[in-house]
């Protein structure tokens, strides 16, 4: 299962470090792929500083978001921050005002991890962003001496518009589009190397978008209930849950945060991460796809006496503000997503940083190719 989330800079705008690490590693581990883009000076030899150059040329448009992938063990579980896989670069609006679609500027995937599905799930996720955000369709350009980019996209079902040179370095491309229809019952399509019918020894799932909201009180504790099911077991989850149809991710979040805790004074803020997950809901299988977005609030309880019967069979037997060393503790009951408390770790760290607003900006829009926009 991959994590997706917003790449997060420090408040100096630099990438940190153990960050920048990963990317360089990432980005040197495709050097056939730069070989061919000449993206940098040598495909052999890709630099840190380089990197973090490209990144920050990337982000000085606010059009444009970097999405991380992350992978982590196979039962999601475990302290240490999920492997990153893969990283994806959209553009919400393309500079040519008669074009309406959205651009994906990059997918690229780890090296060592190719071949395994990730760029099928990776393309598919951030489908699925633009979809939820009501657009239409989505280009990109392939590099017209890259054949296996031509290839692996057309397999997704993009189609082709047009040849041209890209914008930035005048290369001849191949312009590709889709279309983002809505999938049947609007349930996310899921990514190729993960449908049903390829997975034989596993139950077919029931594909279930949703929403929650991580509220942090002044002290950066997080509110979670305790819940569990017949699959995964006892669990602390954000509140949020199932998008009614025509919501949207925030418009959900919202109706599920005042439905199961009562509290009506608080907005979704920022996005967090984007979570896809397996449980077992009524004893059907179900695979969630969770957008998650953060609040912030008083330290208080539910209001009314919510933990009803009712929430009992729904699943939700408690809930506990989690400060943050209750979230590093490793005796504690599995927290969902997994990575919550490095996500929240770093909101903390960029809100001691002096930066007032962590956590509660909006990210720009975006999504994901091979060369940026032609």
């Amino acid at each position: 299962m991959l994590l997706l989330e917003p790449l997060r800079t420090a408040e100096d705008g630099t990438v940190p470090g153990p960050l920048l690490a990963e990317l360089t590693a990432l980005h040197a581990s495709n050097r056939d792929f730069y070989a061919l883009s000449d993206d940098f000076p040598d495909a052999n030899d890709i630099r840190p500083e380089q990197v973090a150059a490209a990144l920050a040329m990337e982000l000085a448009n606010p059009d444009v978001e970097i999405l991380l992938a992350r992978q982590g063990t196979e039962d999601g579980d475990g302290p240490a921050p999920r492997r990153l896989v893969g990283v994806a670069i959209t553009l919400a609006r393309h500079p040519d005002p008669a074009d309406p679609d959205p651009w994906i500027g990059l997918l690229l995937v780890d090296g060592s991890t190719q071949r395994r599905g990730y760029g099928g799930q990776l393309a598919a996720l951030v489908e699925e962003r633009f979809r939820r955000a009501g657009r239409a369709a989505v280009r990109l350009a392939a590099l017209d001496n890259n054949p296996g980019a031509l290839s692996f996209w057309t397999s997704l079902g993009y189609e082709f518009v047009e040849h041209r040179r890209d914008r930035q370095l005048g290369r001849p491309c191949t312009v590709l589009r889709k279309a983002l229809s809505e999938p049947p019952s609007g349930r996310p399509s899921e990514p190729p190397s993960e449908r049903p019918s390829e997975r034989p020894s596993e139950p077919p799932r029931r594909s279930r978008r949703a929403a929650r909201i991580a509220v942090l009180d002044p002290e950066g504790a997080v509110f979670l209930f305790r819940c569990v099911d017949d699959e995964t077991g006892p669990h602390w989850a954000l509140p949020g849950g199932g998008l009614e149809e025509g919501e949207s991710p925030r418009e959900g979040a919202l109706r599920e945060l005042r439905e199961e805790t009562g509290w009506t004074d608080m907005e979704p803020g920022a996005f967090l991460c984007s979570w896809e997950h397996d449980f077992t809901r009524a004893g059907i299988p179900v695979r969630q796809y969770d957008d998650i977005y953060v609040a912030r609030g008083p330290r208080r309880e539910p209001a009314g006496g919510l933990l009803t019967t009712t929430r009992a069979e729904e699943g939700i037997l408690a809930w506990r503000w989690w400060t943050p060393a209750d979230l590093a503790d490793p005796a504690a009951e599995p927290v969902w997503p997994p990575e919550l408390p490095r996500l929240l770790a770093e909101l903390g760290t960029a809100a001691d940083a002096g930066d007032p607003d962590a956590g509660d900006r909006p990210p720009a829009p975006a999504d994901v190719s091979g060369t940026g926009p032609a």
